[in-house]
């Protein structure tokens, strides 16, 4: 059971946002990546291989993995206007991991962690790039291998994390729970297809969006011990999919409206309800 797990629900979660992503466009695309879609199958699979209390700390730990997400948003953001996707993916990556490895070293109650996500999102719009101006998201259709290759990424790194966490520990997996392999995809396909306005108009969906994703953490540290896997990830599940339904509605309601306003009154909230 948990082998299928691995090998076929973040994968398929993954796949299923990125069709989502190009039927509404770039910032839609941003708040669903931010869903748990990948942290959240490895999270109830260490869970299920390792007990509730392993998969609580590992979730409580996850709260911290995004803030180096957010990190990763950042970076690339400014990346992308001076580098080809390739090269903004490696500084970026380089940086998620740097901030990871010092993360994991990190022991902090779920609620200042989840206060610590929410102030990093709030920095994290305001240090991206502004949404620049640009040509309209490209027509062209993805290459065949697109939407294998990041199931297969995904699946590698639910195996890889999700194998080594008796090795490497709570904390550590969970860190490393939410890597950027969705958000990495879908930016580097943004860049290359659109430019870096393209880019940037996808990151900026994700700082909002990932405020769900950490309602979603704190839910099953908390909830895991008392109530177990299955009843603890259906809740948060619950909770999440309500708070993204609202950041869709947020984003979609904008772009009706017409260009976005000043960064000046802008708020990290603008697409949320990650």
């Amino acid at each position: 059971m948990t082998l299928l797990l691995k090998l076929l629900l973040a994968p398929l979660l993954v796949a299923g946002s990125s069709l989502a992503g190009r039927r509404w466009g770039p910032p839609v695309a941003g708040v669903l990546v931010a869903l748990p879609i990948v942290a959240g199958p490895i999270l109830l699979i260490t869970c299920l291989e390792h007990g509730p209390r392993f998969g609580a700390q590992a979730a409580a730990s996850s709260l911290l993995g995004l803030v180096s997400l957010l990190l990763f948003v950042v970076v690339f953001g400014h990346a992308a206007r001076r580098l080809r996707w390739p090269g903004a993916l490696a500084v970026s990556w380089a940086a998620c991991l740097a901030a990871d490895a010092g993360l994991a070293q990190v022991s902090l109650p779920p609620y200042v962690s989840v206060a610590l996500v929410l102030v990093s999102a709030w920095l994290a719009a305001r240090a991206l790039p502004r949404a620049e101006p640009g040509p309209a998201p490209s027509a062209a259709r993805p290459p065949w291998w697109d939407l294998p290759a990041r199931a297969v990424a995904t699946g590698a790194l639910v195996l890889v994390v999700t194998g080594a966490a008796s090795a490497i520990g709570p904390a550590a997996t969970g860190v490393l729970a939410p890597f950027p392999i969705a958000t990495s995809v879908v930016a580097a396909f943004a860049l290359a297809r659109d430019g870096a306005p393209g880019a940037v108009r996808m990151l900026r969906g994700v700082p909002g969006g990932l405020v769900g994703f950490a309602v979603f953490c704190l839910m099953v540290a908390l909830l895991v011990p008392r109530l177990g896997a299955y009843p603890a990830f259906g809740a948060a599940l619950a909770v999440n999919l309500a708070v993204q339904a609202v950041a869709l509605r947020a984003v979609r309601t904008r772009r009706a409206a017409g260009p976005a306003p000043s960064p000046e009154h802008q708020t990290f909230t603008r697409a949320a309800p990650s």
